[in-house]
C-alpha cells in the first residue's frame, strides 16, 4: 500500500520469521551460534528461552538454513499432545512410513531411521516450540528420547523452546534428569535502544529503501520507550507508523507518528506491555485515526 510512496521494493516490517531479512543484535548472533554449535557438534539437548516477540522462531528459522542440506529436522509448533498423537507428528515430520500400534513400536522404528541416518553421518533434529506448555509426562517422552545414542554419539538432537516459564518448569525437582541433560542454554533478550536503531535500518535497507530516513531521531527515542526494544512490537509499530505517515503524505516521521499507533494499540512503554482497555475497544483503523480524512484535503 506505502511501498512507491517511500521507495520500498517490499514491506520492511512483515511479522513472517523471514531469513533474508533477518537482523542479529548481539544476543541474537550469540544465540544462532549457541544453536549452529549444539546441532553440529552433537551435543544433544539444548534450552532457548525469551520472552514473547523477541524472535525465537526467526532464530530458529535461520538456524535451519544454516544446517547442512543432510540434516533432517522436525519442527513441533503445538506440543499439547498425547504421547502416540507426538510420535506421529514427528514421524511425519521426519517422513518415516512404519506401521506402529504402540510406544515401543514408534521408538523401534524411530531409533533405526535414526541409526541409519548416523550411518550416513546425517544429523537429525527435533525442535519443540513452546514447550513451558508441556505437562511434566510429555517432558518425560522428550527425555527418553534423549536415550537413543551410540557409545559414541547421540542419535537425535533437541531443541527445546520456549518463553522464561520453561526455565522453571525445568527446575522443578522431579525434572532434574532432564535437566541434567540440557548442555547448552540461551537466553534472548530485547533489543537494546542502539540495536534497535540499527534494525530499523537494515529492514528498511533490505526493503529497497535508500533515502536519508524516514524515521526521525525522536521516532526512535518513542519506538524503543513504547516497544521496549521486542521485535515483534517494533515491526508492528513501525508498520502502522509507515501507513500513517503515507496516509498524510508525510515521508519522515516524528515521534507523534508513533505515540499514536502506540496509543492505538494500548502500549504502555513498559517492556512493550499494553495497557487494560475495555472489552469493546476494538485497535483503531485508518479512518478513526482521521489519516484518510486528512490525506483527502
Amino acid at each position: 500500500m506505502y511501498l512507491e510512496h517511500y521507495g520500498l521494493n517490499r514491506l520492511p516490517f512483515e511479522m513472517t520469521p523471514d531469513p533474508s531479512m533477518l537482523y542479529l543484535g548481539e544476543a541474537h548472533r550469540e544465540g544462532l551460534a549457541t544453536l549452529v554449535y549444539a546441532v553440529q557438534a552433537g551435543k544433544g539437548f539444548c534450552v532457548l528461552t525469551g520472552e514473547v516477540g523477541t524472535g525465537k522462531t526467526t532464530l530458529l528459522h535461520a538456524l535451519l538454513s544454516q544446517l547442512e542440506g543432510n540434516t533432517a529436522s522436525a519442527f513441533i509448533f503445538n506440543p499439547q499432545l498425547e504421547p502416540l498423537d507426538f510420535f506421529r507428528l514427528v514421524f511425519d515430520e521426519y517422513g518415516i512410513d512404519a506401521r506402529c500400534e504402540g510406544k515401543a513400536d514408534f521408538l523401534l522404528a524411530l531409533n533405526r531411521f535414526l541409526i541409519d541416518r548416523l550411518s550416513r553421518n546425517e544429523k537429525t533434529l527435533l525442535i519443540i516450540d513452546e514447550a513451558q506448555v508441556l505437562p511434566p509426562k510429555m517432558l518425560e517422552e522428550v527425555r527418553l528420547l534423549s536415550n537413543l545414542e551410540t557409545p559414541n554419539a547421540k542419535l537425535l538432537q533437541i531443541i527445546l523452546v520456549g518463553q522464561p516459564e520453561l526455565s522453571e518448569v525445568l527446575a522443578r525437582p522431579e525434572l532434574r534428569q532432564l535437566r541434567q541433560r540440557v548442555v547448552l542454554r540461551h537466553h534472548l533478550r530485547p533489543f537494546d535502544e542502539k540495536e534497535l536503531e540499527d534494525y530499523v535500518d537494515e529492514r528498511l535497507s533490505l526493503a529497497g529503501y535508500t533515502g536519508r530516513g524516514i524515521f526521525k531521531r525522536g521516532a526512535r527515542k518513542e519506538l524503543f520507550r513504547v516497544t521496549g526494544g521486542v521485535p515483534r512490537l517494533v515491526n508492528v509499530v513501525c508498520d502502522g507508523a509507515l501507513l500513517g505517515g503515507y496516509a498524510q503524505g508525510l515521508t519522515t516521521l516524528g515521534a507523534d507518528a508513533i505515540e499514536e499507533v502506540a496509543r492505538g494499540l494500548h502500549l504502555t512503554g513498559e517492556d512493550g506491555e499494553f495497557s487494560a482497555s475495555s472489552e469493546h475497544e476494538s485497535a483503531p483503523t485508518i479512518k478513526k485515526r482521521g489519516w484518510l480524512r486528512r490525506r483527502r484535503r
